[in-house]
């Protein structure tokens, strides 16, 4: 079997003719403000890979997620990396929903949206920073007569300027005067939602990733969800849950970004046999981390312990990541590095996995305590 070709297969089962369409858009292109990547992995459906079938989607399993995440980063690094969050949200929407009632717009609005409309959704989420919970409020919501008033900044923001839904947990105040986090999913054409420029470096441009600010955005009464008194050991479980699938996304996307760096050295057959099947050892074994914890989620084995193999996943995959990308651009040479800005790009994106929460400082303390017998997280 060719390298990639299981995730260019599991690619081409689930997002039909995707792959060879974005195989056809030069790569510089595909990587510049404006790219056509984004839309069309709207039109090919990618929206929809992880939406239950019950609403609409595709239903893909975490396995094959992470195998047709691999493929589009291989193709499309900043197609991948805007999208991580995309697929986040909708893990974390489908998720959250035991927390209500079963007829909220969460489950019966939101999903039924996003599979019909092919919507994109922006997530305002924490992004898994240590000490703080996957869902923690990064926006504020004011009381007003009729709702809300709600005041924030996401930045960066991936897909901010093709989202069409603005998903985020909400500080608010409780009936008793007690902080409570509530759920909102808005319009991103809501009056007081707007983007500003904040990326300003050309690695993984074309994933939109600049500042979505939120200026007193009028939100109804019951268009956030408020999180009920007796759930604070679900929401733990969502946490959890939000760390697994966010740590799990990121490592396969960056996995297939060194993956293209690989495919040049083994399409141009450059070094010996030997060191080129090093290579291949590096980035399969990355592979093989990410694909275990898949298939745990497909186990239903979640939990704090997964919560901890999927940062010790991830950390893992990023030290071999760093130790790929570097001999595989030695291997091609300084020639294929002066004459194709496709490997210096490619270099750069690949590296941009350290930047992810959390840090490795934080993280490295969090295992001291897990080691100790004391939860990674939530404690």
């Amino acid at each position: 079997m060719k390298f990639l070709q299981r995730d260019l297969d599991a690619c081409e089962t689930l997002l039909p003719g995707l792959a060879d369409r974005l195989a056809e858009v030069p790569f510089d292109r595909l990587e510049s403000p404006g790219s056509p990547a984004i839309s069309l992995f709207r039109e090919h459906g990618g929206t929809n890979l992880l939406v239950p079938r019950a609403f609409g989607g595709i239903g893909a399993s975490a396995l094959d997620a992470v195998r047709v995440i691999r493929a589009l980063a291989s193709l499309a690094p900043s197609l991948a990396v805007a999208t991580a969050m995309h697929h986040f949200s909708v893990g974390m929407l489908f998720a959250v929903g035991p927390l209500y009632d079963s007829t909220t717009s969460i489950r019966t609005s939101v999903l039924d949206v996003v599979a019909k409309n092919r919507s994109l959704i922006a997530s305002g989420f924490a992004e898994g920073r240590s000490g703080r919970g996957i869902l923690s409020p990064t926006v504020e919501a004011r009381k007003t007569p009729g709702g809300y008033l709600v005041t924030g900044s996401k930045k960066p923001c991936s897909l901010s300027r093709s989202m069409d839904l603005l998903t985020a947990s909400v500080a608010l105040e409780g009936d008793d005067g007690a902080p409570e986090m509530g759920l909102l999913v808005l319009p991103a054409d809501r009056p007081g939602i707007s983007v500003h420029d904040f990326w300003s470096t050309f690695p993984l441009v074309a994933a939109e990733s600049d500042e979505v600010r939120l200026t007193d955005v009028f939100v109804e009464e019951d268009q956030i969800l408020r999180t009920p008194p007796n759930a604070a050991e679900k929401l733990d479980e969502l946490n959890e849950a939000g760390v697994i699938w966010f740590q799990m996304i990121v490592a396969a996307s960056y996995t297939g970004v060194a993956s293209s760096l690989v495919d040049l050295v083994l399409r141009d057959r450059r070094g010996s046999a030997a060191e080129r099947a090093q290579l291949c050892l590096l980035v399969e074994t990355a592979v093989s981390l990410v694909e275990g914890v898949a298939r745990r989620i497909m186990d239903d084995d979640l939990g704090n312990d997964c919560a901890a193999a999927s940062l010790f996943t991830r950390f893992s995959v990023q030290d071999l990541l760093v130790r790929a990308v570097g001999q595989a651009v030695e291997m091609l040479g300084g020639i294929a590095y002066i004459t194709s800005p496709k490997v210096a790009y490619l270099a750069s994106a690949a590296q941009a996995i350290v930047f992810h929460p959390p840090s490795r400082i934080s993280m490295s303390e969090a295992v001291v305590e897990y080691y100790a017998g004391k939860p990674l997280f939530f404690s």
